[in-house]
């Protein structure tokens, strides 16, 4: 019962972050000029395209977000530590430390308005914040959820879902193949419609449309149950 429990509460994460994750990166990508706040795999991207076919947008704020994504996922395993050492489970800590970071972003955001340049003191400021949010989610991920379907980037999860569904329609799936595709259909759905979500919101909403993926991370943290850091 307690494993089954275990299980949707874990199922419940994996969808809600996947859609965070979607959410917040589709909408700072449509208000701060192709920034990717939720992984950096996108922006070494734009970074090379940038500088091998100038279009007049700053890669700045692509070189600030990386330094920030890495400084919070070093600060957050430092975080851990120092949590773990006083006897405090610390995933709650580390829902409401992304959550302040969240919060932080919709404000500079808000402050940077009109965002009319990726290299303004307060766009920068903003996007920075916003990376480090999700460094701190792609952190948590490893240290305290490695037991949920990845939520920040979805090549590997598509990857291992068609490697599933094959061996299911040829009939060679057992039931732990059925309940793995289970597992990574669910956070894939979740964080495309985050995408589409965080994209519409900014267009009508601005950095107010940051409102719902905070109230999402506050109900995550709220419900965050004490969970051991992996080693």
């Amino acid at each position: 019962m307690a494993d089954s429990k275990n299980e949707v509460q874990a199922s419940r994460q994996a969808v809600a972050l996947g859609f965070l994750a979607g959410y917040v990166d589709a909408l700072g990508f449509v208000a701060l000029f192709g920034l990717f706040t939720a992984h950096v795999t996108g922006n070494f991207v734009l970074i090379g395209s940038e500088l091998a076919r100038p279009s007049g947008n700053s890669v700045l704020i692509k070189f600030l977000a990386f330094g920030a994504f890495v400084a919070a996922v070093a600060f957050t395993r430092l975080y851990i530590l120092w949590l773990e050492r006083r006897g405090v489970a610390p995933l709650r800590s580390v829902f409401g430390l992304q959550l302040l970071l969240l919060i932080g972003f919709m404000l500079a955001g808000l402050a940077a308005l009109p965002v009319t340049a990726s290299d303004t003191p307060l766009a920068l400021l903003a996007g920075a914040i916003g990376a480090a949010a999700m460094g701190v989610q792609n952190a948590a991920a490893k240290l305290l959820l490695s037991n949920l379907t990845p939520t920040t980037v979805m090549t590997g999860n598509v990857t291992q879902l068609v490697i599933d569904l094959v061996d299911v329609v040829r009939g060679g799936a057992d039931q732990a193949i059925h309940r793995r595709c289970a597992k990574f259909l669910w956070p894939i759905l979740a964080f495309g419609s985050g995408c589409i979500g965080g994209a519409f919101a900014y267009i009508y909403a601005g950095f107010y449309g940051l409102l719902p993926a905070i109230a999402l991370l506050a109900w995550l943290t709220w419900g965050a149950r004490p969970q051991p850091a992996a080693a």
